[in-house]
């Protein structure tokens, strides 16, 4: 057969638990799906000119000649389907999710298609939650000038059969998306205060001037640098990188920043890397008027980078007028090591590891190896060395996850040795303890990196997670309830965790509210699922169990409960043994 090579719009689609649904009433499944295609889902396509390559029972793969025609249908599907299934019990809805990808296709003379654009969104629906819509990277790029969508960013994710990780954005539409929006909006925005506290800042990723798209890695280094000087001093408000760096890329207003951050100040600036030559700009901005309070540039030698980054810090202490305390003086300490070239494989392993992908951590590794091999006194570099091998054990991925647990201990104990003032290294320690299970020593470390910096989240998160694993779950509740204020679009792990802390209290339904709202802004979670399922159990929901467990196990046919029991540092086996019983009440488990 003839073929032609062509770049398609393509959407997949198919009901999420259909078995379930066919297993309980095949016959009026059936007909249900054959009224929604030829009331609402065919016309629809039709309308936005879209072409359906073919059914797949209770799927479709269809083709569109854009992006925006895709999305426009399929969020008109889901809000049909929102109308749809008012009124109708959760263990009977007819729920659709959609992957959306733009990409390379083969036409066939028959008119099928294949390739990888085929495939990526076909991965792409398999993570999408009920009613969400996926889009990938270059999907969303086509849309996002055009259409006013509220998505979520799933970073860079690793989809089955496909050889490379792909950025998704999950968007949630209707009804249910409004009020998706509404809850991460509350679940992300700062407390509601009358005033920002004076003393407040926000440092945002600083743009790479370099005219090389590889350097981004330095500027944001350098921005997250300025950021963790900040944070030391204990008179200052400092916005966590997670939440700057939400706005890197954007067009947005000074005074829009301050508002969401809930921040007075604003730090902006740019790098421009050139040989051995580096250029910094900065000027500090008055969020509340946009007036400029200080602007500098720097024209220096690599060399001295770290006399820069000092120079910025206290430009912005005197400009604040901040009275430093002593203790303040003593942490402004000069730059972690001086070796240039040690110093960029740690801002290249750094910034790889915030990516948390098996093989970007395994790269990280490698980079922030060779860091401290050039520096054996690199405090810092071991410590996200350690991090790394932390993952490898959490994620099983290495050989011996024991193994990986050694090495990560190894390498946090010589983080603090080379510096008892590094707040990162006392924060790699604390995981590490936590994990080998030495549950106070894990919450004295992480209370040693909060001492070091007053405004480390995720030091707040790590002690909040070491009580939490200790059984002290209101003191883990309010450590997780700070980092959010010192970091408003706070991981969503941090939601994981404090469900979990509301589960040991018996306290279901809030736990619910929070892994639903997990679920929602990180459609491959398997361990929230397990544990909503769980919820579930305890409650008395017992179809909505079992179609969440059924949901673990399309996102990791691999989840074992037992690997869970045995990773998962509870000091008291029976926090566990908790949830172990709401998936048997629900006959999820024997």
């Amino acid at each position: 057969m003839s073929e032609n090579r062509k770049l398609a719009a393509i959407l997949a689609a198919d009901v999420v638990g259909y078995s379930r649904l066919a297993g309980a009433d095949e016959d009026r499944t059936l007909a249900r799906l054959r009224a929604l295609r030829s009331d609402l889902i065919d016309p629809t396509i039709a309308v936005h000119h879209g072409r359906v390559v073919k059914r797949t029972g209770d799927g479709a793969l269809v083709e569109f000649r854009s992006v925006v025609d895709a999305v426009r249908c399929a969020i008109e599907v889901q809000n049909g389907m929102l109308e749809r299934n008012d009124g109708v019990p959760q263990d009977r809805r007819i729920e659709f999710r959609i992957g959306i990808h733009l990409g390379d296709v083969v036409e066939e003379s028959d008119g099928d298609l294949m390739g990888d654009g085929v495939n990526i969104a076909s991965r792409l629906e398999g993570v999408a939650a009920a009613g969400a819509i996926c889009l990938s990277e270059d999907a969303y790029r086509q849309v996002k000038a055009r259409l006013d969508l509220s998505v979520s960013d799933l970073g860079n994710t690793q989809l089955k059969n496909i050889a490379e990780p792909i950025r998704v954005y999950s968007l949630q539409v209707g009804s249910a998306g409004t009020n998706a929006a509404a809850t991460s909006e509350t679940a992300t925005s700062p407390p509601a205060r009358a005033t920002s506290p004076k003393l407040s800042i926000a440092v945002l990723p600083f743009a790479n001037m370099s005219g090389d798209a590889e350097q981004d890695y330095f500027a944001d280094g350098i921005s997250e640098d300025i950021i963790t000087a900040l944070s030391k001093l204990s008179q200052l408000f400092v916005i966590a990188r997670n939440s700057s760096f939400t706005f890197k890329g954007r067009n947005v207003h000074v005074q829009e920043v301050g508002t969401k951050l809930g921040v007075r100040h604003v730090l902006e600036g740019s790098v421009r890397k050139s040989g051995n030559r580096v250029r910094i700009t900065a000027q500090l901005i008055d969020a509340t008027t946009g007036g400029h309070l200080w602007a500098e540039r720097f024209d220096r030698d690599l060399t001295d980078i770290f006399a820069v980054q000092d120079d910025v810090t206290q430009q912005i202490v005197d400009a604040l007028a901040v009275n430093l305390t002593e203790g303040d003086r003593k942490r402004l300490v000069p730059g972690p090591t001086g070796q240039p070239e040690a110093y960029d494989c740690f801002l290249r392993g750094r910034e790889l590891w915030h990516r948390l992908t098996k093989q970007t951590n395994s790269d990280a590794r490698d980079l922030l190896q060779h860091a401290v091999e050039l520096d054996p006194n690199f405090a810092s570099a071991h410590a996200f060395l350690a991090l790394t091998h932390g993952l490898d054990y959490l994620n099983r991925w290495s050989a011996s996850p024991q193994r990986s647990l050694q090495q990560a201990e190894e390498a946090a104990m010589l983080a603090v040795a080379r510096d008892e003032s590094d707040p990162v290294a006392h924060w790699a320690l604390s995981v590490v303890r936590l994990y080998s299970r030495q549950h106070d020593r894990a919450i004295g470390e992480a209370e040693r990196a909060i001492g070091l910096n007053p405004n480390f989240a995720e030091g707040q998160v790590s002690l909040g997670e070491a009580l939490l694993y200790s059984g002290r779950s209101h003191e883990a509740l309010a450590c997780f309830d700070r980092a959010r204020i010192l970091n408003p679009y706070f991981p969503d792990v941090v939601l994981h965790f404090q469900a979990w802390a509301w589960f040991q209290l018996r306290r279901y339904e809030e736990a619910v509210e929070l892994l639903v709202q997990r679920v929602s802004r990180n459609p491959v979670t398997d361990v929230s699922r397990a544990l909503l399922a769980a919820c579930y159990g305890h409650l008395g929901r017992f179809e909505e169990a079992r179609a969440t467990w059924q949901e673990v196990l399309r996102v990791n046919p691999d989840f074992s409960l037992e690997y869970r029991r045995k990773v998962l540092p509870f000091k008291n086996p029976a926090d566990f043994d908790l949830a172990m019983e709401g998936l048997r009440k629900a006959s999820v488990v024997q």
